[in-house]
C-alpha cells in the first residue's frame, strides 16, 4: 500500500514538473518560443542565439567593471584638484579663522578688544606653519595691532615663548590666562599691551596647532 503511494506521489510529483514546464513555454513571447524538439532546424537558431546572449552578457558585465574603475578614478582626480583649489582653500582658511577667533572671544574677550583678538586670529591662522620659527610667526601675527613696534623689539618679546617651545616646556597657558583676564585693557601701558598681545598670539598658535592635529 505505501509502494503504491509513493508511486502516485511521484507521478504526481513529475506531472506537477511538466505542468510547470508547459505553463512556463505557453508564457514565453511569441518570438521566443522554446524549441521542443532538438532535431529542429530552429532549435540550433534558439540556442545560438541564447549563446549569443549570454557572451554579450559577459562583455557588458566586463564593460561595466572597466568603466566604473574609470569612473571612480575620475572622481578621485576631481577631488584632488577640489582639495588644491583656492576656492576650497579659501573656505577652509575661513573655518579655521571663524574657529579660532571664537575660542579667543571665549577666552580673552572680557579682558581685551574685540578688534584686537580678530586681527590676530586672522594673521595667525594666514600665516601657520611648523616650519617657521616660533618667534617670527609671533612677531606677525601682533604686527598688525601694534603698527608703530619695530620687528627686533617684538622679537625681543617673543623670545621667552620661542625658547619654551623649541625646549618642549611651552608657557602655562592657564596662567598666562589668568594674567590676561586680571588685566584692564584700557589701563594697560604701551609695553604691557604688546606683551600680552604677543601671549594671546602664542596662545593662537597653539590653538591652530592642535586643530591640525584633530584633522
Amino acid at each position: 500500500m505505501t509502494h503504491k503511494t509513493n508511486g502516485s506521489d511521484a507521478r504526481h510529483s513529475v506531472a506537477s514538473q511538466v505542468e510547470l514546464e508547459l505553463l512556463a513555454a505557453l508564457l514565453e513571447p511569441e518570438d521566443a518560443t522554446y524549441p521542443w524538439n532538438p532535431s529542429d532546424n530552429d532549435s540550433d537558431v534558439y540556442f545560438d542565439e541564447l549563446e549569443r546572449q549570454f557572451a554579450m552578457q559577459d562583455v557588458l558585465d566586463e564593460e561595466i567593471t572597466s568603466r566604473s574603475q574609470t569612473f571612480y578614478d575620475q572622481l578621485d582626480t576631481l577631488w584632488l584638484q577640489v582639495g588644491d583649489s583656492s576656492y576650497y582653500k579659501c573656505n577652509t582658511i575661513t573655518a579655521v579663522v571663524d574657529r579660532l577667533q571664537e575660542n579667543l572671544h571665549n577666552t580673552f574677550a572680557a579682558s581685551v578688544p574685540q578688534n584686537w583678538l580678530n586681527a590676530i586670529a586672522s594673521k595667525a591662522a594666514e600665516i601657520f606653519t611648523p616650519q617657521q620659527s616660533m618667534g617670527e610667526q609671533l612677531v606677525q601675527c601682533v604686527q598688525n595691532v601694534l603698527p608703530s613696534w619695530a620687528t627686533d623689539d617684538l622679537l625681543i618679546l617673543a623670545r621667552p615663548y620661542a625658547y619654551a617651545m623649541r625646549s618642549s616646556e611651552p608657557q602655562s597657558l592657564t596662567s598666562m590666562i589668568s594674567n590676561i583676564e586680571n588685566q584692564d585693557w584700557t589701563a594697560l601701558s604701551e609695553i604691557e599691551q604688546a606683551k600680552l598681545s604677543i601671549a594671546i598670539a602664542y596662545y593662537a598658535l597653539r590653538q591652530l596647532n592642535e586643530f591640525e592635529t584633530e584633522a
